[in-house]
């Protein structure tokens, strides 16, 4: 099934370090920003996640919180987090349920070659935890101001 403008977002329940879990649940009565990316430490995922991060009082003045969801484990997404001081959370799903549920998990292609890896995606979710606005083949550049723009 393909997400839609007007869906309910998927539930999940995920791990954000070894005790504490997210869902959609958490965000009730706020807006929710998820943007799904590649991979931790990579030059896009970086500059993306860096541009959230520089943004968050921005979001937080239009009562929207933000997450970032990818396959790395939650090791690796501290480290990330820590070497970017980001001020908002990252959910592992390293078993990719998540990355299914919300159709993000799709064929690549690079050189020719075919192979399967997270499509970067946004999705703003509503007050009601419906599906406002999607974004999907994000282009990193200007992309938070995009998001800003749409709330």
């Amino acid at each position: 099934m393909t997400l839609t403008v007007g869906n309910k977002v998927p539930y999940f329940k995920s791990p954000i370090s070894e005790d504490r879990f997210l869902s959609p649940d958490d965000f009730k009565g706020q807006k929710l920003v998820i943007y799904f990316y590649p991979k931790d430490n990579t030059p896009g995922c970086t500059t993306e996640s860096a541009d959230f991060r520089d943004h968050k009082e921005a979001f937080e003045a239009k009562k929207t919180a933000i997450i970032g969801i990818s396959k790395d484990s939650l090791k690796k997404h501290k480290n990330f987090s820590d070497k970017l001081a980001l001020n908002f959370p990252l959910v592992s799903d390293e078993g990719g349920q998540v990355c299914e549920d919300f159709g993000v998990w799709v064929e690549k292609s690079m050189y020719g070659k075919k192979y399967k890896g997270i499509e970067r995606s946004t999705f703003l979710v509503n007050e009601t935890g419906h599906i406002e606005k999607i974004w999907r083949k994000v282009k990193v550049t200007g992309h938070v101001k995009e998001v800003l723009e749409a709330l």
